[in-house]
C-alpha cells in the first residue's frame, strides 16, 4: 500500500550507455548488383564517431533532465496534494450545484418534462436525472387507483394510445373518439391542442388572440383540478412542413411557437397558490425536433418519439408513488432512517472528541510541590488522536457519499452502451499500463507486484464495463464473469498459501482479514440504508475466507512443515480439497436448503436483498467453484516449488523450452476458444450455466502466459499495481460516487460535457478510494489488537453491538410495515 507522502512514479526507459559494436561492413544492393562493401571510409569513420558521441552525450543530458523534471514534479505532485485537489474541487462543485438549484430552479419534474437529449437514436435522456423504464406490471401498479384523462386532438389521441401500451403492450390505436365524463373528477389530466385552430382559421392572427381568451377561460379550472391532482399541458410539437399535405399547409412551426408563447404566458397566472400549477410537458417537442422528419403525414410524431413522451409523463404520475431507484426526476428525498441519524451521531461525536484532544495542552507545572508533571509523550497522544482522527476523515467522506447518491445536490443519468465507449478506454487503459512497466523485485510466479497488477488491471476494466454499461453486450458480460472469478480465485490462493506457509490460526490474523473486507461496507450499509448483501462482492469474499480457515483450520492441520516429514501429509490436505469440493456440490444442488439455510434471522440480514436469498443464491453458485481452483492450483505450485521442478530464475522459462512453448499455445487456444464461445452466447442464463466449469481454464491459462517467459516474469506494470493495492475499496466505492442511483446511473458532477465529468469525477473517486484504504489500515490497528483478552472484550462489544443494529433495524422494518 502506498503511504500518503510517497510520491506517483513515472517510469522512463532510457537507452543503455554502452555503445553498439561497430559493424564494419554491410550488404548493400546497388543498380546493378550485390557488392560487399565498407558502411565508411576512415574520414567518413572519424565523424561518425563524433556525431555518435555528440548524440550520446545529448540522449545522457536528455534523460537527465527527463530525471530532474520528473523530480520536480513529484515533489509537487504527491497522492497528499493529489487529494487536496479532491477536496478542493468537491467543495466548489458542491456550492456550484446549490447554487445553481437555488437560483437556477432544482425541481427534477422540471427538467424531466422540459429538456433532455437522445442517447443514440431511441433512448431519451432528461436533463440532469434518470427516467426509469416502466413495465407494464409496474404501470398497473401506479395506475390502480388513478384516472387518467387526456383532452385534446389527433396528436393527444396518439399519445393517449403510447401511453396505454406501457400498461397494456398489446394495445393497438383504432383511432376512436372518447368521450370525457363531467362527473368523474379525474387525478391527471394531460392536455393539448392548437392545429385544429391554425387550419380552421388559416393561421389568422384573430384566431390566436380567440385561442388566448380560450385559455384564460380555462385556466382557473385547470389549477383547481392541479390543487387536488396532476395537470400536464402538452406543448405543440414542430411539425415537418415539407411532408404536410395542402389542406395543412398554414400548420408552420412559426405559427406553432406563436401558440406556445400564448400558453405559457396566460396559464399559472395565479402566483399566489404555487401548488396549483399546470406543469408544461416539453421534452417530446424538444424529442420531436430531431425526428419530426420520420412522420408519415408531417404532423403526427414517429412512434419512437410518442413513446418518449409517453414514458417521460409516466415517471412524472409515479416515480413519486413507487420510487424506483433508477428513476430520480420526480422523486422527493427520503427522509434519513434511524440507524442513518445514529451513524451521523458517531460521526459527530468522532469529530468533537478530535477537536477536544486536538486543542488539550501539556500539563502545567505543580505550582505547591514544585515539581512538574511529567507530560504525555507526543507518539502517545498521537496514539489516542489518530482513531478520532481517522474516523473524523471517514465521516466527512461518508457524508460526500450522501451528497452524491442520497441528496438532492448533483445529477445522475443513464448508462448507454456503444463499442466504443467501452473499448476505446480499454485500449487507453492497457496503453498506459505498458508505458509503466517496471523490473520486478522478485520472479516467482504469482509474486505480490504481480498479483497487485492484476487485480488492479482487472479491476480498471471491471470500472469501464460497469460505467459503459457493457453488461448489456454478453460477449463482453461473459469476459468480466471470468475476472470476478479470478479475484476469487486470488483469495482461494492468497489464504491457503498463508496457511499452508505460516500455520497462523490465530483469532488476530482473522479478526484483521474480516476488518479489513468488512469495515467500508459496514458503514455504507448505515450511511446509505442498504442491505449488506448489496455490496455483493464483499459478503461473497468473507464467506468463502471462512471456509478456507475452517477447511485449513479444522483437525487435522496440514502445514508444509508437517508434509516435509512425511508424503502422506499431500494425500491428507487434497482429502480435505476433495471433502470441500463435495461441500460445494452438495448445496449447489440443493437450492432449497441453501435458501432455508440463509433465510434464518439473524443470517437473513446478511444474505438478504429485497426480502429474497435469490442474490446471494446467484452469486455463490455462479463462481462456486473459483475458491477451490485456488486453493488447489496454490498446493500444486507450492508442492513443485519444494520439489524445484519449477525454474523461476530471471529470465529463465517456467518449465524446460519444449514444455514451455506446448503450454503456452494451449493456453492461447484455450482464450481464442473461449472467445468465440461468449461472442456466440445467445443468453446469459445458457452461458453462466457453464461458467462455474470453464473459468477456471481461462484463469490457468493467463497464469501460464503471464509466468512461464522469464522476461515476462520479471517485468510488471506499477500503474496497474497502483490499483491493486485499492482494488476492494474501488469496487465498493464506485457504487456511489462515480456510478449512482446505486449503480444504475452515471453521476454527474459537470454538467454538458460528459468527457470533462469523467475525469474530475474519476479523479475524486480514485483519491477517496484510496484515502479509505488508509483509513481502514490504520484503524485495524486500533479496533483489532494483538493481546488475546483485550481482542476478546471488543468482538464481545461487537458482537452486542452487532445485535443491537440488527433489532433496531427489525424493529424499523417492522414499524414501516405496520405503517403500510
Amino acid at each position: 500500500m502506498m503511504e500518503d507522502e510517497k510520491h506517483m512514479q513515472v517510469v522512463a526507459v532510457a537507452a543503455s550507455e554502452k555503445p553498439a559494436p561497430a559493424m564494419p561492413h554491410a550488404t548493400t544492393v546497388a543498380e546493378f548488383g550485390v557488392v560487399d562493401a565498407p558502411v565508411c571510409s576512415a574520414p567518413y569513420r572519424s565523424a561518425a564517431s563524433h556525431l555518435s558521441a555528440c548524440c550520446h552525450g545529448g540522449a545522457k543530458m536528455a534523460f537527465l533532465a527527463y530525471s530532474l523534471g520528473k523530480r520536480e514534479i513529484n515533489q509537487y505532485f504527491s497522492i497528499k496534494n493529489a487529494k487536496l485537489l479532491s477536496v478542493a474541487a468537491v467543495i466548489l462543485l458542491t456550492l456550484f450545484h446549490t447554487v445553481s438549484r437555488y437560483y437556477g430552479g432544482g425541481d427534477t419534474c422540471e427538467w424531466l418534462l422540459s429538456s433532455g437529449r437522445y442517447l443514440g437514436e431511441t433512448v431519451w435522456q432528461p436533463y440532469g436525472c434518470m427516467m426509469h423504464k416502466y413495465k407494464n406490471t409496474e404501470a398497473k401498479t401506479c395506475l390502480a387507483e388513478k384516472r387518467v384523462a387526456f383532452v385534446g386532438d389527433s396528436r393527444i389521441r396518439q399519445l393517449f394510445y403510447s401511453y396505454i401500451q406501457i400498461i397494456d403492450p398489446a394495445q393497438r390505436a383504432d383511432g376512436r373518439k372518447v368521450g370525457l365524463d363531467p362527473s368523474i373528477k379525474p387525478d391527471v389530466v394531460i392536455i393539448g391542442a392548437a392545429t385544429w385552430s391554425i387550419k380552421l382559421h388559416g393561421g389568422s392572427s384573430e384566431a390566436l388572440q380567440q385561442y388566448r381568451a380560450n385559455l384564460t377561460a380555462i385556466s382557473l379550472p385547470l389549477e383547481q383540478l392541479a390543487e387536488d391532482g396532476e395537470v400536464y399541458w402538452v406543448l405543440q410539437d414542430p411539425v415537418h412542413e415539407e411532408g404536410l399535405s395542402d389542406n395543412r399547409k398554414m400548420i408552420t412551426n412559426e405559427q406553432l411557437e406563436l401558440y406556445n408563447k400564448v400558453v405559457l404566458s396566460t396559464l399559472n397566472s395565479n402566483k399566489k397558490n404555487s401548488k396549483a400549477r399546470v406543469r408544461f410537458l416539453g421534452a417530446s417537442r424538444q424529442a420531436a425536433m430531431e425526428t419530426i422528419t420520420q412522420s408519415a403525414d408531417g404532423l403526427h410524431l414517429p412512434e419512437s418519439t410518442r413513446n418518449v413522451a409517453a414514458m417521460v409523463l409516466m415517471n412524472a404520475v409515479c416515480n413519486k408513488v413507487l420510487r424506483p431507484i433508477d428513476g430520480s426526476c420526480c422523486q422527493a428525498l427520503p427522509a434519513p432512517s434511524l440507524l442513518q441519524k445514529l451513524t451521523a451521531c458517531v460521526f459527530l461525536g468522532s469529530a468533537l472528541v478530535f477537536l477536544v484532544s486536538w486543542k488539550s495542552r501539556p500539563t502545567p507545572p505543580d505550582v505547591e510541590s514544585g515539581e512538574e508533571k511529567k507530560p504525555a509523550t507526543a507518539a502517545s497522544l498521537l496514539n489516542h488522536k489518530a482513531p478520532f482522527q481517522a474516523l473524523c476523515k471517514m465521516g466527512l467522506i461518508m457524508v460526500y457519499f450522501y451528497l452524491c447518491d442520497r441528496a438532492d445536490v448533483f445529477m445522475k443519468e443513464q448508462k448507454f452502451y456503444t463499442h466504443s465507449t467501452f473499448f476505446i478506454p480499454l485500449v487507453y487503459m492497457f496503453v498506459l499500463g505498458i508505458f509503466y512497466s517496471e523490473n520486478s523485485k522478485e520472479t516467482k510466479l504469482l509474486n505480490r507486484e504481480q498479483t497487485d497488477e492484476w487485480k488492479g488491471w482487472m479491476q480498471l476494466v471491471i470500472l469501464i464495463y460497469h460505467i459503459s454499461g457493457a453488461s448489456v453486450f454478453i460477449p463482453v458480460y461473459m469476459h468480466v464473469r471470468v475476472l470476478v472469478a479470478a479475484y476469487l480465485f486470488q483469495t482461494g490462493y492468497g489464504h491457503f498459501s498463508f496457511f499452508w506457509l505460516k500455520g497462523d490460526f490465530g483469532l488476530y490474523r482473522v479478526c484483521q482479514v474480516l476488518f479489513r473486507l468488512n469495515f467500508l461496507v459496514v458503514v455504507l450499509c448505515l450511511v446509505m440504508d442498504r442491505p449488506y448483501q448489496f455490496y455483493y462482492f464483499v459478503p461473497l469474499v468473507t464467506f468463502w475466507f471462512v471456509v478456507i480457515y475452517a477447511t485449513m483450520a479444522m483437525w487435522p492441520q496440514i502445514l508444509q512443515k508437517k508434509a516435509n516429514g512425511s508424503g502422506m501429509w499431500h494425500i491428507g490436505i487434497l482429502v480435505k480439497l476433495l471433502g470441500l469440493l463435495l461441500f460445494i456440490c452438495f448445496f449447489a444442488y440443493s437450492q432449497g436448503l441453501f435458501e432455508n439455510i440463509f433465510s434464518v434471522w439473524p443470517i437473513s440480514k446478511l444474505f438478504e436483498l429485497n426480502g429474497s436469498i435469490h442474490e446471494w443464491w446467484f452469486r455463490w453458485k455462479l463462481d462456486r467453484f473459483a475458491i477451490i481452483h485456488g486453493m488447489l492450483f496454490a498446493f500444486v505450485y507450492l508442492v513443485l516449488q519444494k520439489c524445484q521442478g519449477l525454474s523461476e530464475e530471471k529470465g529463465e522459462p517456467l518449465f524446460s523450452t519444449r514444455i514451455s512453448n506446448i503450454l503456452l499455445l494451449i493456453s492461447v487456444f484455450s482464450f481464442m476458444t473461449y472467445s468465440i464461445w461468449a461472442s456466440s452466447c445467445k443468453n446469459k442464463t445458457e452461458c453462466n450455466e457453464l461458467h462455474p466449469y470453464i473459468s477456471g481454464l481461462q484463469i490457468l491459462a493467463f497464469i501460464l502466459i503471464r509466468n512461464i517467459p522469464g522476461y515476462s516474469r520479471s517485468l510488471y506494470s506499477s500503474f496497474f499495481a497502483w490499483f491493486g493495492k485499492i482494488s476492494l475499496e474501488l469496487f465498493i466505492c464506485q457504487y456511489h460516487i462515480w456510478l449512482a442511483a446505486d449503480t444504475k446511473g452515471i453521476l454527474v458532477l459537470i454538467p454538458g460535457n460528459p468527457s470533462l465529468n469523467i475525469i474530475i469525477s474519476t479523479f475524486i473517486f480514485v483519491c477517496v478510494a484510496h484515502e479509505i484504504s488508509v483509513i481502514t489500515n490504520d484503524l485495524a490497528q486500533v479496533a483489532i489488537p494483538k493481546d488475546g483478552g483485550a481482542l476478546l472484550r471488543r468482538l464481545l462489544a461487537a458482537g452486542v453491538f452487532t445485535l443491537g443494529l440488527l433489532l433496531v433495524s427489525r424493529s424499523a422494518e417492522g414499524n414501516q410495515g405496520g405503517g403500510h
